[in-house]
């Protein structure tokens, strides 16, 4: 193995694709891991340790989605497979002789509270409650457990992530569909169950005036290139690019990039009885995420899409590149 080695936990996803692609084509060594489909799995801790021993940077992008319903059972595989195969790389990290210098583990902006008064910064965020928080509480939890003096360790705290795939895919198709307008909040009835659980979202901001922060993916991979040249960057760094939006300007800016003039607003009885049926949460579109990268900014990192309509308009074109190339 070389010595510029990138260990990829949890590498079959939007992300890790992503990122073993581009690592790839610089030269560098990716060694992946997953639960299939990589070289090497998550029961298979001797090999973890292993590749991770002389790595230059670790990455830890395991999870569930959390793009289903909150099921007891679902929601204990979300909180397992986090805390879990984060357990196994810290656990790898312990143990080599020449541990990594740098361990970069997924974390979500959706560990601060339902803002829509102010921005939530690394320094000046409110953490939030509910299941939602509880598993990014866990994740970074697992991630600092360990006494690991030699490696610094950064949870990155994704706001939504745009680029080719990923949550863009539905929104397109609904788009010209005539069904890309703004997610209108309201009420709606929520069982005791799902109160204690945590899984209830009570009524915010209304008439999609919820706010939505979103990085490009292109610049979540320049971030933790940065990582690697700013020893001063530790704990958690917000992955958010410094433009928020509300969601009423990010669909008008979907439908704007496809070309598509109308968009049917969705109120909550609309979107609830939809997440039924496809199996997912209106959290994911209703919670008001209102982040700001102060850590990254005031570190001089730079942008490469700072604003929506570019990055939007980049995934598109992106896509359509490749649909043009075929197989």
């Amino acid at each position: 193995m070389s010595a510029d080695r990138v260990v990829i936990g949890g590498s079959t996803g939007f992300m890790g694709r992503y990122l073993q692609e581009r690592w790839r084509r610089q030269g560098r060594e990716v060694v992946t891991v997953s639960r299939a489909g990589a070289d090497i799995r998550w029961s298979d801790q001797a090999a973890i340790d292993r590749a991770v021993d002389g790595a230059s940077l670790v990455i830890g992008l395991a999870g569930k989605s959390v793009n289903c319903r909150y099921t007891p059972a679902n929601r204990a595989e979300i909180v397992r497979s986090r805390v879990d195969t984060t357990a196994s790389l810290s656990r790898a990290i312990a143990r080599a002789a020449a541990p990594p210098p740098l361990w970069v583990n997924s974390s979500t902006a959706t560990v601060y509270r339902h803002a829509d008064d102010r921005p939530m910064t690394e320094s000046t965020g409110e953490i939030g409650s509910g299941f939602s928080v509880d598993v990014a509480r866990a994740w970074e939890q697992a991630l600092f457990a360990d006494d690991l003096p030699a490696t610094r360790r950064i949870a990155l705290r994704s706001a939504i992530v745009l680029g080719h795939g990923g949550v863009l895919e539905p929104l397109k198709t609904l788009s010209r569909l005539g069904l890309g307008g703004a997610h209108h909040d309201g009420r709606w009835p929520v069982s005791r169950g799902r109160r204690a659980a945590g899984t209830a979202h009570l009524p915010g901001a209304r008439r999609g005036r919820q706010r939505f922060s979103w990085v490009h993916i292109e610049d979540v991979a320049r971030a933790i290139d940065f990582f690697e040249r700013t020893p001063t960057l530790e704990g958690p760094v917000n992955a958010s690019a410094p433009h928020p939006v509300d969601d009423r300007e990010f669909m008008a800016t979907v439908r704007r990039v496809l070309g598509v003039r109308i968009g049917v607003p969705m109120p909550r009885w609309m979107l609830e009885l939809g997440a039924i049926g496809i199996r997912t949460e209106t959290e994911l579109v209703l919670k008001s995420r209102w982040v700001l990268p102060e850590k990254l900014t005031e570190a001089g990192f730079v942008f490469r899409y700072p604003t929506l309509e570019a990055a939007v308009r980049e995934s598109f074109d992106r896509a359509a590149a490749a649909q043009d190339a075929g197989p």
